[in-house]
């Protein structure tokens, strides 16, 4: 069977922390941020974990990781 391939776009966005969770950033800090509070986006600098009713899927797309 042949090797499988990552999905190269996902595995620039997902990271793995040393527990074995997956770390994401988070959305919603490219433009329009005049709206938005200084403290939402200093919340927003900060990264996120993936939740686990995703992970399944986002294994599937990085099996190496």
């Amino acid at each position: 069977m042949p090797k499988m391939k990552t999905k190269r776009g996902a595995a620039k966005r997902f990271k793995l922390t040393g527990s074995g969770k997956i770390k994401r950033g988070k959305a919603f800090t490219s433009h329009i941020l005049t709206k938005k509070t200084t403290k939402r986006k200093r919340n927003l600098r900060k990264s996120g974990l993936v939740d686990s009713t995703d992970i399944k899927g986002i294994r599937r797309i990085l099996p190496y990781m």
